[in-house]
Order: C-alpha cells, then sequence, then structure tokens
C-alpha cells in the first residue's frame, strides 16, 4: 500500500480520538458520569431534567398527524431488523469461524443507555430504543460485511464508495492484479 493512504489512514484515526476526546470533555461539561458501566447523573442534574420532561399525553396530543400517520410504517421495519439480526449472528457463528475470522462482538454496536434521560417521556424512550437497535444493527452488519468482503475480496472499487467501512482503505487497488495474487 502507498505511503499516502496509510499516513491518511492515521490521519483520519488520530482526528477520530481527538473526537472522541471533545465529545468526552462535553459529557463531562454536561455532569454526566459513568458508574460502574452504567450512567450516573447528580441528583440536582436529574431533578432538572424531570421537569424539562414533555408530558406523554401533550407529546401525543401536539403530534403532527403525519407523524402520527407513518409511525406504523416505521416501526413496521422492526420485523425485517429482527430477521437480518438473526440471519448475520448465525452466519458469523457459523462461518467466521471456519474461515478464521475474529467474530465482531454485537453488544459494541447495540448501545441502550437513553433511557436513563430523564427528560424523554416513554414514547421518546421508546423511540429512542428503536433508532438504536436500528442504527447499531446496521452498525454490526456492516462491519461482519466488511469482515467478510476483507477475506474474500480485499479489492477497491474503481468508482468511490460512499461510506466505506474500516478495512476498506487495506484493500488492493482496482486493476492491481499483481498485489491482489500477492495477498
Amino acid at each position: 500500500m502507498s505511503t499516502p493512504i496509510v499516513d491518511l489512514t492515521e490521519k483520519i484515526a488520530a482526528l477520530e480520538a481527538e473526537l472522541e476526546a471533545e465529545l468526552a470533555k462535553r459529557r463531562v461539561e454536561l455532569r454526566v458520569g459513568l458508574e460502574k458501566g452504567r450512567v450516573a447523573f447528580e441528583e440536582e442534574i436529574l431533578r432538572r431534567h424531570r421537569e424539562l420532561r414533555t408530558k406523554l399525553s401533550h407529546y401525543i396530543l401536539r403530534a403532527h398527524p403525519l407523524v402520527v400517520l407513518t409511525a406504523p410504517v416505521i416501526y413496521s421495519l422492526i420485523f425485517p431488523l429482527l430477521l437480518l439480526d438473526m440471519f448475520v449472528t448465525v452466519y458469523q457463528a457459523i462461518c467466521f469461524p471456519a474461515y478464521g475470522i475474529a467474530k465482531v462482538c454485537r453488544s459494541d454496536y447495540l448501545v441502550f443507555d437513553r433511557y436513563h434521560l430523564e427528560y424523554l417521556n416513554a414514547l421518546e424512550k421508546l423511540n429512542c430504543a428503536y433508532c438504536s437497535y436500528a442504527n447499531g444493527l446496521i452498525a454490526y452488519v456492516r462491519e461482519i460485511a466488511g469482515r467478510t468482503e476483507q477475506y474474500w475480496c480485499p479489492i477497491k472499487h474503481a468508482r468511490r464508495v460512499i461510506g466505506a467501512h474500516p478495512h476498506y482503505a487495506q484493500f488492493t487497488d482496482f486493476g492491481d492484479a499483481d498485489a491482489f495474487r500477492a495477498t
């Protein structure tokens, strides 16, 4: 792999670490803490959060009619998401050991912590859990697919790939047959 690509990959990793440090500073400013892996707020913050919670009845009554009408469409996706989750998890459990690919830890991708936010009502917490599941699942599936591609076909595409997985930068260049066969 060429040095400029390695350099850029290292710069991206450094920027991601810098971004995470800034996000951690912001959590400190908001007085969000973790105690034994669980979210913890000071009592004063919890009290203020409870004051800012919208009552469920007000939340529902003030909802835009199109939001109410489209909610079943959004939530109907739970079925294909659950099927995807099941199939990909089984695929990984069977195939990754056979190929010698390190398994992806599902719990690293599925994060459910927004229910600790006292300023959310029950429906908002349900919505947050749904989005956490959907986005976490897609990230989990993407990592499994990325590791699979890295094993079977680590070749970059001729066209730009939007949102490529983290392994993509290390793939051989499109059209570089010698580098591909050398791997």
